[in-house]
């Protein structure tokens, strides 16, 4: 929270703590809640600059956020965030999972033991920890959302995707059993599949390198549409922590109009 605000002050916002909050979804998802009156917890592995730019961006535009820097694969990473956002601002509303876990495309071989759990600890075991340490806190309030950003390798594997296909559909297995063990106690899970190109500098940017990703820019994205934009992704998640539970989404995949879907893809 900002040094002009109160700790009192920010304690009377619902908190939206973003793990993984870049400069593409996650981060743009933070800023939306706060515009939407939460208090935006950021958290990324690195970029202090970038995080403070985007917590200072929150608040020259009204609303609050704190940030954080945190290795969600260290021990306990996870689940100190978790106490201390709790103990220091306030009572988690909404989670968002933002974690990927792409670790590129190689084939059996070139997927080491290293490689194949790094994507296991990210995808699956950061959730169940960011779970295991959330959904008590949440099941005692009687609510909360967790939002779990999602990819198409979550329902079809592929070559050279030995590691990312097999995390991100244990992920989707997960959130389909915290649903059924913790929505009837009104907490809200859903499962985001992006399935599609998101203009992001800091994911589809930095796998393309400036240049090509510029000039797929030019011809998909911008106004042609083609690319996922992380604000009107945004706008889905806001939508998600506010659906009235008598009609909740659990699962829902989203793609630029022009992207032919997961199931008919060659």
């Amino acid at each position: 929270c900002s040094a002009d605000k109160s700790w009192s002050e920010c304690r009377m916002k619902p908190v939206c703590l973003v793990i993984g909050a870049g400069a593409g979804i996650g981060g743009t998802v933070g800023m939306r809640f706060a515009r939407e009156g939460y208090h935006s917890v950021l958290c990324r592995r690195t970029g202090q600059e970038a995080l403070e730019s985007m917590v200072g961006q929150i608040e020259r535009d009204g609303g609050l956020a704190t940030g954080f820097i945190i290795n969600a694969i260290e021990a306990d990473s996870i689940e100190n965030l978790i106490a201390k956002v709790e103990a220091d601002i306030g009572p988690i509303e909404v989670l968002i999972y933002n974690l990927g876990s792409q670790v590129g495309n190689r084939d059996l071989v070139g997927t080491n033991y290293k490689t194949f759990e790094m994507g296991w600890r990210l995808a699956t075991f950061g959730l169940f920890r960011a779970a295991s340490t959330t959904c008590p806190l949440m099941e005692k309030r009687g609510r909360g959302t967790i939002l779990v950003t999602s990819a198409t390798a979550a329902v079809r594997g592929n070559k050279g995707q030995h590691s990312h296909a097999s995390s991100m559909g244990g992920r989707r297995m997960l959130c389909q059993s915290l649903n059924a063990e913790f929505g009837p106690k009104g907490i809200h899970i859903a499962h985001i599949l992006i399935d599609g190109a998101v203009d992001a500098p800091d994911t589809l940017g930095k796998m393309l390198g400036p240049k090509k990703y510029e000039e797929l820019r030019a011809t998909r994205g911008r106004e042609n549409d083609g690319l996922m934009l992380p604000e009107k992704i945004a706008e889905t998640y806001l939508h998600l922590a506010q659906q009235h539970r008598s009609t909740w989404t659990h699962e829902i995949d989203l793609r630029s109009f022009s992207d032919l879907p997961w199931w008919n893809t060659d």
